[in-house]
């Protein structure tokens, strides 16, 4: 009887093109037949959106022995739904999102397109992990991270992870890793976010920017924390959103 490679769906919100997730491919080909569709061009920020009203475009651009690269000109939601409906042979082991060039800590989670690819995943019932570098420079060295990206990939493959939670895993800009910290997400907010311009021609126009703050700095549980003193932050994300804690407290209203 044949044994089937594990199957890997990886994409990213970078854009196909991007180092990280090309640095990805080659961290992880030996570890089974990987499929990637990733968005046309960068779709930072768009965490799980998806084209409700605008029409998808599928392209192939590169295959080889157990490699297949495709892009799509949707969000990185887009991109996995898209692949899992029209790609892949079957079900995969594996969705990866990655490798992103910036981190995805704290609150930035629910904004990235990273994050939505791994999200997607797991609202599937598929493994799902995402990666991050805290280097946003398009010729990042991801080198580093092969090692424990090799190594988290191979547990998910080996453990799976429980239903409804995926994994957020970012890494320090260091040149040494000082160690691992399975850690909470960091409490943060951004500011200053919209900065205001005039256009010659005579209207005014809006740029989001902005600048994170993390709101408990001393708090060693963090990612940020982890992040800040040199270590890898691995937070364990999942599906189910509910305050658990607060429904005693809204059902005593007695609505």
């Amino acid at each position: 009887m044949e044994i089937k490679r594990p199957l890997l769906l990886i994409s990213n919100d970078d854009g196909f093109q991007a180092k990280g997730i090309n640095c990805l491919i080659e961290m992880l080909v030996d570890y089974g037949d990987i499929i990637v569709c990733a968005p046309e061009s960068a779709c930072s920020g768009m965490a799980c959106a998806f084209s409700a009203t605008t029409p998808l475009r599928l392209r192939l651009r590169e295959k080889r022995e157990g490699v297949e690269i495709w892009s799509c000109s949707g969000t990185p939601v887009d991109c996995v739904k898209m692949a899992l409906a029209e790609i892949v042979p079957r079900k995969p082991d594996m969705v990866i999102g990655g490798i992103n060039h910036g981190d995805n800590a704290s609150v930035n989670m629910h904004y990235s397109g990273t994050m939505g690819v791994t999200l997607e995943g797991c609202m599937k019932y598929i493994p799902s992990v995402a990666f991050s570098l805290c280097d946003h420079r398009e010729d990042a060295d991801f080198e580093p991270l092969r090692p424990l990206i090799r190594q988290i990939t191979e547990r998910v493959l080996e453990d799976g992870l429980p239903l409804g939670v995926c994994l957020n895993v970012n890494f320090p800009l260091v040149p040494i890793y000082k160690g691992v910290k399975i850690c909470r997400m960091a409490k943060g907010t951004w500011g200053h976010e919209v900065v205001k311009c005039h256009h010659l021609r005579g209207y005014d126009y809006w740029w989001m920017v902005g600048s994170y703050t993390n709101d408990e700095p001393d708090a060693e549980d963090t990612d940020n924390w982890a992040l800040t003193h040199g270590y890898v932050a691995i937070t364990p994300t999942q599906i189910d959103v509910t305050a658990y804690s607060a429904l005693e407290k809204i059902r005593s209203w007695n609505l």
